[in-house]
């Protein structure tokens, strides 16, 4: 079935503002500090890991292995802040819970972000106890193992809403997707870079694209948002052939991924490259390379798709060649929105990042597309210029109905505090009515939904109950 969009308002409209116009974090978090920070609803924090090298080697552009963590270098400010607290995750929490209230930020829904080389191929113990320091630190309570932390942290001040790993496509074996859920993840970011076996080959990546289309499909069918890390302008690559290949990733169904993030390739000091780049005769694509390539990816994203982050912000000490401007999104995106154009990626319609008056009805728009040997069913919550104030992801597959994501837009707001523009208006719980309606429609009398460990409150109170292997919440429809 082609893809198709169906158009649902619900009776008598909706009000979603209050007051005339959107208000920015600033004005609605009393002086919240890099207000974007928590602008898509949730407040971030990350925990970097210990140096360990893949063990597949090094890609020919990573720096760090050995003092730093893989990929990473020493003038990075996770870094650095992980290295003054010798990699501890329970300080590293603690430490960054404290920042972020001094800067205003609402620390009660915390996604928190895993950094630093291949999680899942660290010794199980470093793994089970790293988790259990991350909660701990959350609860501000030393628990007995992970379950228990898991368990206080469902009703703790600070809640882990989400969960997200940093893995490669051959660390996607169904004891790895099991071992990600006991850890309460719920976001799997893999490198895909460009999905061409040559180009893997010249890169030492270690892994063939078969291994990408397999991860894909084994992630979602565990419930997993799935996010590609995308890097144009490889060795062995042009702007052609980068194209070629980032159209496949949304034209293919064995891609087709919920995230990205996009980090055209440099040549960074202690890397391989940083050696052979002169041997190779390879030469980075320059700033204007890169925005031209860059804003023809993102004319290609499709509605269901968000971009994270565009350019690694290494530091320039470190970078031997290549862009030296990080914030080229800023100025793409000034350029799409000065024009006029029309783009369909998920952060440009967040209403967190458009300022315009938002006294709207509100509808419920679903896509429908395959992908991944399933059907998925994409749900947003949008207003008539296409400003987005909530998502959900419903994935259809064999005999099996799994809500992938519930994520609502806007200022993140602490627990049970007003909402202001979308959150806590009950958004959320309307596209949850739509999923199971839609779930009934296609024969089954059940639905599951992939929880962060600090959400299972709210599912409870829709009539979810936590499932015996305590990681998904179900409900009979």
């Amino acid at each position: 079935m082609s893809t198709k969009d169906k158009i649902e308002r619900f009776r008598g409209g909706q009000k979603l503002i209050t007051n005339n116009r959107a208000r920015s974090g600033v004005e609605l978090g009393l002086g919240i500090k890099k207000p974007v920070r928590s602008i898509s609803g949730v407040t971030p924090l990350t925990v970097v890991l210990a140096p360990k090298k893949c063990s597949h080697g090094t890609c020919i552009y990573c720096p760090g292995g050995e003092h730093v963590p893989q990929s990473y270098t020493d003038k990075s400010p996770a870094i650095m802040r992980a290295m003054k607290l010798k990699y501890d995750p329970y300080e590293q929490v603690k430490v960054r819970l404290n920042v972020l209230k001094l800067m205003k930020h609402p620390t009660d829904k915390i996604e928190i972000i895993i950094l630093g080389g291949t999680f899942l191929q660290y010794p199980k113990n470093y793994k089970y106890n790293f988790i259990k320091k991350i909660f701990d630190a959350l609860n501000n309570k030393d628990s007995k193992n992970l379950e228990e932390a898991k368990k206080i942290n469902e009703k703790a001040k600070h809640r882990c809403v989400a969960m997200c790993i940093e893995n490669r496509p051959d660390n996607c074996a169904d004891k790895d997707i099991k071992e990600m859920l006991k850890f309460g993840c719920t976001r799997v970011e893999i490198g895909v870079q460009m999905p061409d076996d040559e180009l893997y080959r010249k890169t030492n990546r270690g892994h063939n694209v078969q291994d990408v289309v397999e991860a894909t499909e084994r992630l979602k069918n565990a419930g997993f948002k799935l996010g590609y890390h995308i890097m144009p302008g490889l060795p062995g690559s042009d702007k052609e052939k980068d194209l070629k290949l980032f159209k496949k990733i949304f034209k293919d169904e064995k891609f087709r991924p919920d995230q990205l993030k996009i980090y055209p390739c440099q040549i960074i000091e202690d890397s391989p490259l940083a050696k052979t780049y002169k041997l190779i005769k390879y030469t980075p694509y320059n700033e204007k390379e890169t925005k031209e390539i860059l804003i023809k990816m993102m004319k290609i994203i499709p509605d269901y798709c968000r971009v994270m982050r565009m350019m690694r912000e290494f530091p320039k000490e470190k970078l031997i060649k290549g862009t030296e401007k990080l914030d080229l999104r800023k100025d793409i995106e000034e350029e799409f929105r000065n024009k006029g154009l029309k783009i369909r990626e998920i952060r440009m319609r967040e209403i967190g990042f458009n300022k315009k008056t938002l006294d709207l009805n509100a509808k419920i728009k679903i896509i429908e597309y395959q992908a991944s040997n399933g059907k998925e069913y994409f749900l947003e919550f949008i207003n008539k210029e296409d400003i987005l104030f909530g998502l959900l992801r419903l994935r259809i597959f064999d005999k099996t109905a799994i809500i992938r994501e519930l994520h609502v837009y806007g200022q993140a707001l602490n627990l049970g505090e007003e909402g202001a523009e979308s959150q806590h208006i009950g958004l959320g719980k309307k596209l949850m009515q739509k999923a199971e309606e839609i779930a009934k429609e296609n024969g089954f009398n059940k639905l599951k939904i992939i929880s962060g460990v600090g959400v299972r409150e709210y599912y409870k109170k829709l009539g979810y109950k936590l499932d015996d292997d305590r990681v998904y919440m179900i409900k009979k429809l």
